[in-house]
């Protein structure tokens, strides 16, 4: 527990990360009987199976101290340090609690946050772990982002924080464009209702594609229907999106790019739509479709949030 948390003997602990805080009726849905203003303080509780020196155990106790009251009826992630280790980022934080009862947490969606609000990395994080946290008290915890969390390669040493990330309870649902709406039918646009509330929705902060359908038209074309699913409680504008099709020998039948005007997938939806290659960009004579897959080429995806 907080191995590389070492502070020179002659330095004072600083804490390098900021704080965020929210309501435990909105994460826990718990609260207390406190009145409104009254300020909190929270002790130290370390975990019963934390293993530190006396000077961590110094270090954690000032930087407690010296951390602002709460409300009642709040938790907070305050930022103690951060270490990069090769792809990895690990993150020192207090979790507190104002409440007057002991708390426990489930899985929950944690975010590192930059200085300027900037989402640097997301990932689940099994709480039950931290174990059950006392009335009013601060449990000092490591939180590892792996790399396939970070959404950058510029993570900053001071300024970020680590924050809840809650997802509102609005199902995942079907999102059609204005054409689409007018030319299917109700059958049609019932079959991919139910289709979309049959799935997994995708992961927090995912936008994923699946295939739906591919055929060759009259005209040589290839025409290839994806539902495109956004996991963002955002809408998300895509501006760019260069596909590859396999068939169902794995080859490539065909690559291209397409330019996307005004492509909003709006938030916690599925939106299909058609990609059409034109036959010039087939690099496959009579693909074989009986199944087939196209996935985007992601480091030239653009989106804008």
């Amino acid at each position: 527990m907080l191995s590389f948390f070492k502070k020179n003997k002659q330095e004072k602990p600083v804490k390098q990360g900021t704080d965020s805080t929210i309501s435990s009726k909105e994460l826990l849905n718990e609260t207390g009987n406190e009145a409104a203003a009254e300020e909190v303080e929270t002790a130290l509780s370390l975990h019963p199976a934390t293993n530190i020196t006396a000077e961590q155990q110094y270090v954690l106790r000032f930087l407690n101290n010296e951390l602002p009251p709460l409300l009642p009826n709040q938790i907070s992630l305050a930022g103690i340090e951060l270490q990069q280790d090769g792809g990895s980022v690990t993150v020192a934080a207090f979790v507190r609690s104002s409440l007057s009862k002991a708390v426990e947490f489930k899985k929950t969606h944690l975010l590192l946050v930059g200085p300027d609000e900037e989402i640097l990395a997301r990932k689940e994080f099994d709480l039950t772990e931290i174990g059950e946290i006392p009335a009013k008290s601060s449990r000092p915890w490591n939180f590892t982002f792996n790399s396939s969390d970070l959404l950058t390669d510029s993570i900053p040493a001071e300024g970020w924080k680590l924050a809840f990330e809650i997802r509102n309870n609005e199902e995942h649902r079907l999102d059609l464009d204005e054409a689409w709406e007018n030319s299917l039918s109700s059958s049609d646009k019932e079959k991919l209702k139910k289709m979309v509330e049959q799935m997994d929705p995708p992961k927090v902060g995912e936008i994923n594609f699946m295939g739906i359908q591919a055929k060759v038209a009259d005209n040589e074309d290839l025409q290839v229907t994806l539902l495109i699913r956004n996991g963002n409680d955002q809408n998300v504008m895509l501006q760019q999106l260069p596909l590859q099709v396999e068939d169902a020998t794995s080859e490539v039948i065909a690559k291209g790019g397409f330019q996307l005007d005004k492509f909003e997938l709006k938030a916690n939806t599925s939106k299909p739509w058609t990609f059409i290659f034109p036959k010039s960009l087939l690099l496959k004579e009579n693909p074989d479709l009986s199944s087939w897959k196209a996935y985007p080429l992601q480091q030239q995806v653009q989106t804008e949030i």
